[in-house]
């Protein structure tokens, strides 16, 4: 492989541009470790994350092609060149509609889906760790990367030891789930952080911001952070967007392709209901999988019943008018001429 410029840096390791030279010729992306931070922790997140991605086959997370180790002992792993840019970004800058926007949010929870049907929890769900990719004219693609933080829920990634201080938080805190904050993080984390952290991304596509917003949770001190996503109830979606000052209002409207009151109407009712059901503080009442939220989703755009909230009687009934219009104007028409 020849190094052909830096394209990412984390702590302790670096991805670069690369041109693989045998036995095929093509751009890859090689992470490895920096020199010097080749610790035994260091070396065993590696080697897990570079494990994770080895599992799983999957359209929209990215796949590992190679892995080795260099002559001075340094791990590395190949990966598929993933151009894109963060989810909520290319949103915004194609001014996406809400639509456009649940259905690539529907592709990032199959490819969750897929890592934990893998045994593989990702724990950094987050826009930079979601890029979307369109190449030559064809759909946006969406393509979930860096399982540095991955945890394994069965099988361990690696046969070296992976050590997490007590009382460590893991993630990224605007998308970390209340249990990821908790003293018991280490050991209490299952999928359902994972789908808080899809929720949170449901929001600030719909809205622009995060629940709990990434400026309040940087100024804070570390228990205060742990305060803030264990208790602190955010706002429905619609009634965060109600709260924004007028110039946010059009920023937000602008990047979704529309008027405010069009968005605003958009996320009252079905919308509200999917992101709270999935970023609720007791992950008992979360949606139990990624599929269940992206089938959700579906159902919204659809027009059909969904699960989420309590849904009551008018509610069906409104749902099936929307599905079956035409039907429900004829029989209205048919129903007057009777009565008359």
């Amino acid at each position: 492989y020849k190094l052909l410029e830096k394209i990412g840096e984390g702590g302790c390791g670096v991805v670069y541009m690369a041109q693989q030279l045998e036995p095929v010729k093509r751009r890859v992306a090689l992470k490895i470790i920096k020199p010097g931070m080749d610790t035994k922790q260091v070396i065993a997140r590696f080697e897990a994350e570079r494990q994770a991605l080895a599992l799983m086959s999957h359209p929209h997370i990215a796949k590992v092609l190679d892995a080795g180790t260099t002559g001075s002992g340094r791990p590395y792993f190949v990966m598929e060149l993933v151009r894109g840019e963060p989810v909520t970004t290319f949103c915004d800058k194609a001014k996406l509609s809400t639509r456009e926007r649940l259905k690539l949010l529907i592709q990032i929870c199959r490819a969750v889906q897929h890592a934990h049907q893998k045994g593989i929890i990702h724990r950094d769900l987050k826009p930079g760790n979601v890029l979307i990719t369109v190449q030559h004219g064809a759909e946006p693609v969406p393509k979930v990367i860096d399982f540095g933080v991955a945890k394994a829920m069965e099988t361990p990634l690696t046969d070296k030891t992976l050590f997490t201080r007590f009382e460590q938080m893991i993630g990224t805190p605007a998308y970390m789930s209340p249990e990821q904050a908790g003293t018991e993080a280490a050991t209490d984390i299952d999928t359902r952080s994972d789908i808080y952290a899809l929720g949170v991304l449901h929001y600030e596509l719909l809205t622009g911001t995060t629940p709990i917003e990434a400026q309040t949770l940087q100024q804070a001190a570390f228990d205060e952070v742990r305060r803030l996503l264990r208790e602190e109830e955010p706002p429905r979606p619609s009634a965060r967007l109600s709260s924004f000052e007028q110039d946010r209002r059009t920023t937000v409207a602008k990047c979704h392709g529309t008027e405010f009151a069009s968005l605003g109407k958009q996320l009252r009712g079905d919308l509200d209901w999917i992101v709270m059901c999935a970023i609720e503080k007791d992950r008992r009442r979360r949606y139990e999988t990624a599929n269940a939220l992206a089938r959700d989703v579906e159902r919204h755009l659809d027009d059909e019943p969904v699960t989420a909230g309590a849904p009551t009687a008018a509610y069906r009934a409104e749902k099936f008018i929307r599905r079956n219009r035409r039907a429900v104007a004829t029989m209205a028409v048919i129903g007057l001429a009777l009565v008359c």
